[in-house]
């Protein structure tokens, strides 16, 4: 299913997974989300203005030889569909640190899905009421293509006790 911001609201919640829920191999799937040339161009008119996301002509003499969304921008989607239900987390996304890459870039026309495995589960020694759990996410388009790849820090709450 590709969806919208608007229908990523709407969605149905997944039942939020605590600390204690999470165990090391774990998966988790987001919707798919359409990224379409007015969202590419909307976004790096805003925030990453280069040629090679603003402009179909100046953007095929480049390194990516035609029009690629930024990357912040396919960061963007990815925290998105995570948020939208593609990691149901307790207490939010709270990130704590990560590392991401952009292996292929993002063109218009481009179903995003997020896929997320959990690496580690591992309780805070100094504060009971929490953990840290390593996740890695990986954002492919409808083609296999993998676009992003990231490893997120976060924190996560555990159950009430």
């Amino acid at each position: 299913m590709n969806s919208t911001l608007s229908e990523l609201s709407q969605t149905p919640a997944a039942p939020l997974r605590y600390l204690d829920d999470l165990q090391v191999g774990d998966r988790f799937s987001s919707a798919g989300f359409l990224l379409d040339e007015t969202q590419i161009k909307a976004f790096a008119l805003q925030f990453d203005p280069q040629p090679f996301h603003l402009d179909h002509e100046a953007a095929k003499e480049t390194l990516f030889g035609g029009l690629a969304a930024s990357g912040w921008h396919t960061a963007a989607v990815t925290m998105r569909l995570l948020v939208g239900g593609g990691l149901p987390l307790a207490g939010g996304i709270i990130g704590a640190g990560g590392e991401i890459s952009w292996p292929q870039p993002t063109r218009p026309g481009d179903i995003l899905q997020v896929e997320t495995e959990v690496v580690s589960v591992t309780p805070s020694r100094s504060r009971p009421e929490r953990g840290l759990v390593v996740v890695r996410s990986t954002t492919q388009n409808q083609h296999g293509h993998v676009l992003q790849l990231s490893v997120y820090k976060l924190v996560v709450p555990r159950k009430a006790q």
